[in-house]
């Protein structure tokens, strides 16, 4: 049976909301759950004790809680916050930096998504430094995959992101406080006021990307749930969904129904529609751009 995991929160939400969230996310059946700052060292709203505090009630509730580091460690304070969440002591590290991996010094940990292992050499690698499961990157299409799992090491567990706004890149400037005409050093923490980051648009009006502090996602939403039994018979282990402003419960819900066989692909994807921000995609998995959506009737065929 495959395994649902939700992601770590990428936006910045207020102290409160995230507490009410997690406590939410308790009542859901998903089984991991990836906590903590992945995107900007600058946001303050919860500290790591928060963190374990949350970690130890969706344990407590039968989750199974990830830490995870930041994608980019770019001073001496975010390397003291890494080695803190390495030296936690109860719960499992997934690591998005290579300098993550270095400072786990050979113990377990996941390999995050932006990690970029693409083949399987580099695969090996990465389990002879430790890692028990690896997040496929989100750029990687279903016949790269399906080539990698042929030969991957015995007993490493494969994940992929499988709803979403994909991350697509990072960058030492802030855009959204470009976006205010703030300095990122004074950035008024202004992203916490955008709950699924800030919309671009084309000059033709066409949605095109999202901006989220220093991070870029894709506008359209990666929606994967009508390829939940070929991953099954793929042999991936866990899906991720990644968190979004509104309606994650239900989310969670149509997934956790696909996977044990309660609803169709077709089904779920008219379902999800509703909940999403935006619309969606499918396009890497398949061997395209990213932001195309191919259709069902297309998917098992020459592409």
């Amino acid at each position: 049976m495959l395994k649902l995991a939700l992601g770590p929160i990428q936006y910045y939400w207020p102290r409160e909301t995230t507490f009410k969230f997690y406590e939410a996310v308790a009542r859901t059946p998903v089984d991991i759950v990836y906590l903590g700052e992945t995107v900007c060292s600058r946001r303050h709203e919860l500290r790591l004790a928060d963190w374990l505090e949350i970690a130890d009630r969706l344990a407590a509730a039968g989750k199974q809680p990830v830490l995870s580091t930041l994608v980019l460690i770019e001073s001496g304070l975010d390397l003291t916050t890494l080695r803190r969440i390495i030296d936690n002591g109860r719960y499992a590290v997934e690591a998005n930096d290579i300098g993550a991996v270095h400072a786990l010094g050979g113990a377990p940990f996941i390999a995050g998504p932006h990690l970029n292992i693409y083949n399987t050499p580099t695969l090996e690698l990465f389990a002879g430094l430790g890692a028990t499961r690896w997040v496929m990157p989100l750029e990687m299409g279903r016949e790269g995959l399906a080539q990698i799992l042929q030969d991957k090491p015995a007993g490493l567990e494969t994940e992929v992101f499988a709803y979403g706004r994909m991350p697509l890149a990072f960058s030492a400037r802030c855009f959204t406080a470009r976006h205010h005409n703030l300095p990122k050093d004074n950035c008024q923490f202004s992203c916490i006021n955008d709950a699924d980051g800030l919309l671009l648009k084309t000059r033709e009006n066409s949605d095109f990307l999202v901006i989220n502090g220093i991070q870029t996602q894709s506008a359209k939403v990666c929606n994967l749930v009508d390829e939940l039994a070929a991953m099954q018979a793929m042999g991936v282990n866990v899906v991720r969904l990644s968190p979004q402003a509104q309606h994650n419960e239900r989310i969670i819900e149509i997934f956790d129904r696909v996977r044990h066989g309660q609803m169709g692909p077709a089904e779920a994807l008219a379902a999800l529609q509703e909940w999403m921000p935006d619309q969606p995609c499918n396009g890497y998995w398949n061997g395209k751009p990213g932001l195309d959506q191919i259709e069902q009737a297309l998917q098992f065929g020459d592409i």
